[in-house]
């Protein structure tokens, strides 16, 4: 397998990764645009992407991804964090999407 197959691979997680993320915020009424929103543990949970803690892998540690999944998705205009730290919700543009 060439770099660019790896690559290509990874390319392919990420986006079932944002996938996932929006179609569990979309089953939840609290993430409806306008509503209160959900945290990021709870959602990192729910979405099953934490493998337990590790040594210099901490379940803490492992959030960055769906930290990076959700900073791509607000990029795209799917989903906004609500202000202070808040919690997580979708946009309009999520639901008609």
């Amino acid at each position: 397998m060439t770099t660019g197959e790896f690559a290509d691979r990874g390319s392919a997680l990420r986006k079932a990764a944002k996938a996932l993320v929006l179609d569990y915020m979309r089953s939840k009424m609290e993430c409806a645009p306008g509503g209160e929103g959900v945290r990021l543990s709870p959602l990192f949970r729910a979405c099953g992407l934490e493998w337990g803690d590790y040594k210099s892998a901490t379940s803490s540690n492992q959030q960055y991804w769906i930290v990076a999944a959700l900073r791509e998705l607000e990029a795209e205009g799917f989903v906004e964090r609500l202000p202070n730290s808040g919690p997580w919700r979708l946009t309009a543009q999520a639901r008609r999407a």
